[in-house]
């Protein structure tokens, strides 16, 4: 072994305080020394000062950073390009905050320190392939598909609500219908509220068909990007692209940070919490982890419950053994989510 391996003195952890104009980062050794404090902008530039600024002082090669999914997502991609391991970090906690204060170096440094004493080791999902693109894409249909909902709903409340001639024309179609035929009005000027309703009812209507456009054209791109990154999973009974979409976003470019399926299962909320007390043993929900994930988990099993007999013959001997509803379906996503562990790992390590 060489000297500055063994040497703790020679190594240089940076703790990072994350802004949306600045970063504070501040320096310490293998022995929790201070050694020094700097403010960079949020630029390339910026990035690479910091760099280099710690190189300088020793042996850099592990970095703790609060938000690596907001603030710190641009300085977590140009310290992974780098060869620094990055740490994401959560927030100070409260008690030494509180004893402490609270400031930018002074957060920096619990960030180092965190990563020093091993309080944090989380390593941050990559932002930088094909599943960033998932997620951008996926959140752009979802911003779009509730945006259509809440058109169509407008559009059923002012048929409620219009001048009878309307009502009678447009009150036993459903949404399509309604749209379809909004969409095709010429109202002319605004002059009474029949004539308003209608002008509403067209504008309304042509942005229904605008944002129906808009998500059948998202979900051809995403089904192309899934395609190519978890055919398996596509594969599989109950599993849409939406489904896809959402587990591949909690799996992450690197699922290698993984460490195994429970890990998966505790990311995606469907790991089993002790509730037992005295002589009661029982296990209960668990309402943490990925909501999104969790909610795919859930979807795949609700539509597993309805159509596969596999599972529905699960179901009855689970409910002969005395279990609830509820927790048939939380033993349901627990085995799924080590199922698309699996699946998940093999796909994405393949592509």
């Amino acid at each position: 072994m060489t000297a500055d391996i063994i040497d703790p003195i020679g190594e240089v952890i940076v703790g990072v305080d994350t802004h949306a104009d600045q970063h504070t980062a501040v320096a310490i050794n293998g022995i929790g020394q201070i050694q020094e404090t700097l403010e960079v902008p949020t630029t390339t530039i910026g990035f690479r000062q910091l760099v280099g600024w710690a190189r300088e002082l020793g042996r850099f090669e592990r970095a703790g950073v609060e938000g690596c999914g907001s603030y710190g997502a641009g300085l977590a991609r140009h310290l992974t390009e780098a060869g620094v391991t990055v740490i994401e970090v959560d927030r100070p906690n409260r008690r030494r905050r509180r004893r402490r204060g609270k400031s930018d170096p002074t957060d920096a440094e619990s960030a180092a320190r965190a990563v020093l004493a091993g309080e944090a080791a989380t390593v941050p999902k990559l932002s930088t392939g094909t599943v960033e693109g998932v997620r951008i894409l996926h959140l752009t249909r979802r911003s779009a598909v509730k945006a259509r909902v809440q058109a169509g709903n407008q559009i059923k409340d002012l048929v409620l609500t219009a001048p009878e001639p309307i009502r009678a024309q447009l009150r036993d179609c459903n949404t399509k219908q309604r749209v379809k035929i909004c969409a095709a009005w010429r109202p002319g000027p605004v002059t009474d509220p029949t004539s308003a309703t209608r002008r509403a009812l067209r504008h309304l209507a042509r942005r229904w068909l605008d944002l129906a456009a808009e998500i059948k054209e998202l979900e051809t791109e995403l089904l192309r990007l899934l395609r190519e990154l978890v055919p398996s999973v596509l594969a599989e009974r109950g599993v849409g692209i939406d489904v896809a979409a959402k587990l591949v976003i909690a799996a992450g470019e690197n699922p290698e940070r993984l460490r195994n399926e429970a890990s998966f299962a505790a990311l995606c909320g469907s790991s089993p919490v002790d509730a037992s007390s005295g002589k009661h043993a029982a296990h209960r929900l668990n309402r943490g982890g990925n909501r999104q994930a969790n909610n795919a988990l859930y979807t795949v099993a609700l539509h597993r419950t309805r159509t596969c007999d596999e599972t529905k013959a699960y179901i009855e001997r689970r409910r002969s053994e005395g279990k609830t509803d509820r927790a048939i379906r939380r033993c349901l996503k627990r085995a799924l989510a080590r199922r698309f562990h699996r699946l998940l790992v093999h796909d994405l390590t393949s592509a």
